[in-house]
């Protein structure tokens, strides 16, 4: 055996697969990533396998290629490809650049050719071939040194073509293959072949006569009068469907085989893109065949400073940089390392026992006279109130400075805002602490310098920071918005939210008796008992003892995915109570067992923490727990909100949120009448669109004409497109095209933004939000189609989901300044997508029910109302 191993990947041909087989993705950028996913967990799984030496992914170049010369009509019957996938192979490509895999493409030709190509070198040398694609055009290739794999129904399932396996199951050859496409056409290529012949014909001729050629060589002996008519008749479509059926394995590529060699990736390229794309789930498999990192020399500057055991003789500054030092992630829990502390005339480390236990370190923490400069203020105030310290003066939060100054970034760890403020060189954490399970606290020394080079390029960087920010006009959004708001998120995370753990355990035993119920249920339908956890025992129930239609099968059996049993929902009674069965298995596992792990032993809360600088549009969002994703269409998933409960005896909690918040921020960014009219007279939004579209009256809105357009206005927002309102709403492309554009029709002051925006972000590079936050879009006049539309399709949307995230983020400041004003015990706890909730004692209901609405209502001042809702009651699910 060879050893060289070379995997030959067909780009467009999986990501197509993966594309179509699962649902659309988005990270939380909005970027639609399911192709790329479904891509990535191939990829990882042939790397696994196959641990090749030498990899190659292959890319059509074009729409045109020589076969068109041959036949313009060649692909013809394809439909245009969703600009959902367009907009993905970019990511591709940049996925595969984070993997070190080479890639290409060739103008002129497809990806099989350039496969065919590389694959005939690497067979002449002796090497080990295997190729991966959706497209059984490939399988002429196979040979004893060339194994074909190729994808069923989705990505998940593959079958390997060896020259044996491809005689067993489709009783030809490799050479004949081309000649049974000859004979059969392909309609996914709109190659004609033979009208009338099928595999079946296709296969029984070639056992007789071998090719094409032996086909019409002995045209006479061909049984069937009228196969012998439609042979003779379109004996010149035969041979040109050959002609572009046969992959050209001598094209004039670029690469050589060398050019393919593959030596592992490195973790951490890997991991940046996961964090990118939203990947959480692919993290634990990239611990597989990793590229040792070169070591890595930096040369630090030299710097003087001094480890304190004593606070009495320090004086302190006027303005200070402090770094409260924690290497782990969840900053509620873990222990502070030690403490940096830098000015204008001197550094220094200060141990944390020596710290917390100084009156004189407390009594600077909490003098606001004193102005900190710190990198993370959430994180340095929550960790501080953690050891009774409420630090006061912080003046300037280096991570949500560089976050401002371009939210797409990924990393906005110290050395890197410094590295791309081209300020001061620092040490990754990493490599001086480790990471994984050989993460550990160096020796004092080691740690008081690193912190201490953190600390003071904290306080070198800060005048830099402000400076960029106050040239692009959003000093104000700074200073006013994100730094007070970081401050007030991290009193309410330290605040926390209690929760009854004795409810949550009451509903986890309701549920584990609903699933016993369930689960008898089924075994009586089924007329046996069996595990409803296992396909390989549901499968047979269903398909074979039932008689269920049979959708798909796996190499293991039948496969009951939930799509699957979504399909067969009228099909037999067993079906919904399978699909219940799963959602609250779910429930079970995910939301009552994950809440209950992340229950602070001493306070009894939940503490979360929110990410304020991470979403481009300036959204919050929260993790450990992720509060905003517990579940709330089942009847049972609203109800584990009854485990959230107020802290104090006789006290309440209350909620408000805005309603359309961003159809209400369209309305006055898009100057729209009908919609600004709408607004202004209360009038359902939903309904006045199905009006518009549908030119009827508001009596005659049907439920379906409402819930289209409700997908509609939402979806104007996300910038969906004519395939992605289709997947929605369950309609053609055509059909929700039509729709759109009715839209568009009837409210013109929505296109006329559309187009405007998009020019503007062209003229500038970015667009910004009613506040002034930037995002910006270098693809937005770039020469690949595919880039652009996605630039074009953000450059719409994040003015308005920025705004409407700048109104709560205001919403949340003023209130908190409202509460304290008015001398209110009541709380904020937690920040839920366009929602509000705090905590209150019930005498001050009536007060809450005044301010909370007219604070949040008067958050801004727009064309149109802004509206808020409110409930409140003695849990969170009573609040809603």
């Amino acid at each position: 055996m060879s050893t060289n191993k070379l995997v030959l990947i067909d780009g467009n041909s999986i990501a197509y697969r993966a594309f179509f087989a699962l649902p659309l993705l988005n990270n939380d950028k909005g970027v639609y990533t399911n192709a790329v996913y479904g891509f990535t967990t191939m990829l990882l799984r042939i790397l696994e396998n196959e641990n090749p030496t030498h990899v190659l992914v292959a890319f059509d170049a074009g729409k045109t290629t020589f076969r068109h010369k041959t036949y313009s009509e060649y692909k013809g019957g394809r439909q245009k490809t969703p600009p959902e996938l367009s907009e993905q192979f970019p990511l591709l490509r940049e996925l595969l650049d984070a993997f070190h895999i080479p890639y290409y493409q060739l103008e002129n030709y497809e990806a099989d050719d350039i496969i065919g190509t590389l694959a005939k070198q690497g067979e002449k040398d002796k090497w080990d071939i295997r190729v991966f694609s959706g497209d059984k055009d490939l399988l002429q290739l196979v040979s004893d040194q060339v194994e074909v794999h190729v994808t069923r129904k989705g990505i998940s399932e593959v079958d390997t073509y060896t020259p044996s396996f491809l005689l067993e199951k489709m009783e030809i050859t490799p050479e004949q293959v081309i000649h049974m496409k000859a004979l059969m056409g392909d309609n996914s290529d709109n190659i004609p072949g033979v009208p009338g012949v099928g595999q079946k014909t296709a296969v029984k001729l070639l056992k007789d006569f071998k090719t094409v050629e032996g086909v019409y060589d002995h045209l006479d002996e061909v049984s069937g009068k009228k196969l012998k008519e439609k042979l003779e008749i379109h004996k010149e479509d035969a041979f040109m469907s050959k002609e572009l059926a046969t992959i050209n394995t001598s094209t004039p590529v670029k690469i050589d085989l060398k050019d393919t060699a593959y030596s592992g990736y490195k973790e951490k390229d890997v991991i940046n893109i996961f964090k990118e794309l939203g990947f959480n789930s692919l993290m634990n498999r990239i611990d597989g065949e990793v590229a040792p990192e070169e070591e890595k020399q930096s040369e630090l500057p030299e710097l003087t400073y001094k480890i304190v055991r004593s606070l009495e003789d320090v004086s302190f500054a006027a303005e200070e940089a402090i770094i409260a030092e924690i290497i782990e992630e969840n900053y509620h829990s873990a222990p502070i390392q030690g403490f940096g502390l830098v000015n204008e005339d001197r550094n220094i480390f200060i141990p944390t026992d020596v710290a917390l236990a100084s009156d004189t370190f407390k009594q600077w923490a909490e003098d606001g006279s004193f102005k900190k400069i710190v990198h993370d203020s959430k994180q340095t105030k929550v960790s501080l109130l953690n050891h009774g310290i409420d630090m006061e003066g912080i003046e300037f939060d280096l991570m949500l400075a560089s976050y401002l100054l371009n939210p797409s970034e990924t990393q906005f760890d110290i050395p890197s805002i410094g590295q791309r403020l081209g300020m001061g060189i620092v040490s990754m954490d990493e490599e001086v602490y480790g990471k994984g399970a050989k993460k550990h606290v160096p020796e004092e020394d080691k740690l008081a310098e690193h912190i201490v080079r953190k600390t003071h390029l904290i306080f070198e960087l800060r005048n830099k920071a402000e400076e960029k920010l106050k040239e692009n006009e959003q000093w104000s959004l700074f200073k006013e918005l994100e730094m007070p708001l970081a401050l007030i998120l991290g009193e309410m995370e330290h605040q926390g939210v209690l929760v009854n753990e004795d409810r949550l355990k009451q509903m986890g035993e309701e549920l584990k008796e609903r699933l016993e119920e369930i689960e008898k249920e089924v075994h009586e339908l089924a007329g046996e008992t069996f595990n409803l956890n296992s396909p390989k025992q549901l499968g047979p129930i269903l398909f074979e003892k039932l008689g269920l239609p049979v959708i798909k099968k796996t190499k293991t059996g039948y496969s009951t995915s939930a799509d699957i049993l979504e399909q067969l929902q009228d099909k037999h009674e067993i079906i919904p109570k399978l699909l219940m069965y799963r959602q609250l298995g779910k429930l079970q596992s995910t939301y009552i067992e994950g809440l209950l792990k992340v229950i602070d032993k001493d306070t009894k809360k939940i503490h979360t923490r929110f990410n304020q600088a991470l979403a481009q549009t300036g959204r919050l969002s929260s993790i450990e727990p992720n509060l905003q994703n517990i579940p709330i269409r089942l009847e049972e998933g609203k109800k584990i909100r009854q485990a959230f409960v107020p802290s104090k005896e006789g006290w309440i909690l209350f909620a408000a949120d805005y309603s359309q918040i961003e159809l209400r921020v369209l309305a006055h960014i898009a100057k729209d009448d009908k919609l600004m009219e709408a607004f202004r007279e209360g009038m359902d939004i939903h309904t006045r669109t199905a009006m518009d579209v549908f030119h009827v009256e508001a009596d005659e809105i049907t439920d379906n004409m409402r819930r289209q357009a409700k997908a509609v206005n939402f979806g104007i927002v996300y910038g969906i497109s004519d395939y992605g309102l289709s997947q929605s709403l369950g309609i053609t492309r055509k059909e929700a095209k039509k729709f759109i554009d009715a839209y568009l029709d009837s409210f013109p002051g929505v296109r006329d933004y559309m187009e405007t925006i998009v020019q503007e972000a062209k003229q500038t590079g970015y667009v910004k939000t009613l506040m002034n936050r930037r995002r910006y879009l270098p693809d937005i006049t770039s020469r690949n189609f595919n880039l652009r539309s996605f630039a074009e399709r953000t450059a719409m949307n994040t003015p308005i989901q920025g705004s409407a995230a700048d109104i709560i983020k205001m919403a949340m400041i003023n209130l908190h300044h409202r509460l304290e004003e008015e001398g209110l015990e009541a709380k904020m706890l937690l920040q839920v997508h366009d929602e509000l909730i705090l905590e209150a004692p019930e005498s001050e209901l009536e007060t809450l029910k005044k301010i909370v609405p007219e604070v949040m209502e008067k958050a801004v001042e727009l064309d149109v109302p802004l509206q808020v809702d409110y409930a409140f009651g003695k849990t969170w699910y009573d609040a809603k």
